[in-house]
């Protein structure tokens, strides 16, 4: 059965407008984690920590009880942010099908108005047997010249036809693709939503047994916490890791350093890129992108994708990436630090690099440092 102009065209809008609303922040779709290959070894939280411990006198059961569920909350950032990368890419590759499928439908539509004009073009003329035409014909010449136009005619016909067979192929074509993408998009969609339920699920976990505390207690939990980035830091600095490290910046690495160093003490966010607030993965790709050089989104795609370096051979601009399930990231800016924004409620800051557990480092500009 033919599908009218009007159907195709409304069925191409609605694409669009489906499009428009899946891709609008608060939805996105799920990204598997990598699966390490090197670095130190870490304590990974389990997907979900469960319910929040009863706060008592120790309080270091207590930092370690928030530190899973921020891990947990993080591990949930970084599906929700790779979904939402994939659910811009598809929204606009969707719309570009839209567009396809509309242009496809007013060209079908020209070439039938051509046939149809065609067709009643040959029925005008009687569909008479052409050695009639020639017995009643009285000039021969005539005939024979208009009979060339005619052998033109039906070649050129001919040739509609086949272009007529060719763009409701394509048309075909465009319309399966585009609902195999919208059903990946359906499917990326709830993913998403799952994610965003799972981050704030921790998070809120972590808020409520943070408020139970004293104020006392917080900030003695605030200097345990201190303690131990120092406590990392100082035993990373005794394993020589830094004895040779000299390596300048590039141009471009200079340049990433500085985006990310100007947004420390804005706070961290979720799923944020700036201006105003950032998540780890979200300082980082746009500092690179300020520098010139796009990156992936996530921390755990960058930790796929990017040239590995040894951390002997890291430069400021590297970007080191923390805890086995690659969750977590920070610039290296020299002098053994790093900026990043570590969780929700601290905001963008310089710390340790070796303050959280190292997998490993990663390159996103892999031109050659200057020279001294």
């Amino acid at each position: 059965m033919r599908t009218g102009k009007h159907g195709w065209v409304t069925a191409a809008v609605t694409v669009v407008c489906a499009v428009t609303v899946l891709a609008a922040p608060g939805t996105a779709f799920a990204d598997p984690g990598p699966t390490p290959t090197s670095g130190a070894p870490s304590a990974s939280p389990s997907a979900s920590p469960g319910p929040a411990a009863p706060v008592g006198k120790d309080l270091v059961a207590v930092r370690e009880k928030l530190d899973k569920l921020y891990r947990a909350a993080a591990v949930a950032t970084d599906a929700y942010n790779a979904a939402e990368e994939k659910a811009q890419k598809q929204s606009a590759e969707l719309v570009e099908l839209a567009k396809k499928i509309v242009k496809g439908q007013e060209r079908l539509d020209a070439l039938r108005d051509r046939a149809g004009a065609a067709a009643r073009a040959q029925y005008r003329t009687g569909g008479m047997p052409d050695e009639a035409k020639l017995v009643l014909s009285e000039d021969p010449e005539d005939f024979l010249d208009g009979t060339g136009r005619v052998v033109q005619g039906q070649r050129a016909t001919k040739g509609l036809l086949g272009e007529l067979t060719r763009a409701q192929e394509d048309l075909k074509t465009y319309e399966a693709d585009a609902s195999a993408r919208f059903r990946t998009l359906e499917a990326n969609r709830r993913a998403r939503a799952t994610a965003q339920k799972e981050i704030e699920k921790q998070i809120s976990a972590a808020e409520k047994l943070e408020s139970e505390l004293e104020k006392e207690e917080k900030e003695r939990l605030a200097r345990l916490e201190r303690e131990a980035q120092a406590r990392a830091q100082t035993a990373w600095l005794g394993t020589g890791v830094l004895k040779d490290l000299d390596a300048e910046a590039t141009e471009r690495g200079r340049k990433a350093v500085e985006y990310a160093t100007a947004q420390v003490g804005k706070p961290y966010q979720w799923g944020a890129e700036g201006p105003k607030a950032y998540d780890c993965s979200g300082l980082t790709s746009q500092a690179w992108v300020a520098a010139g050089r796009a990156i992936p989104r996530t921390s755990q795609q960058q930790w796929k994708q990017l040239e590995r370096v040894d951390v002997k051979d890291m430069r400021p601009g590297d970007l080191i990436i923390y805890f086995d399930d690659a969750s977590h990231v920070g610039m290296y800016v020299g002098d053994g630090s790093v900026v990043h924004a570590p969780r929700p409620g601290r905001p963008v800051t310089i710390a340790g690099a070796g303050s959280m557990p190292i997998l490993g480092v990663v390159r996103p500009d892999t031109g050659a440092a200057p020279t001294r």
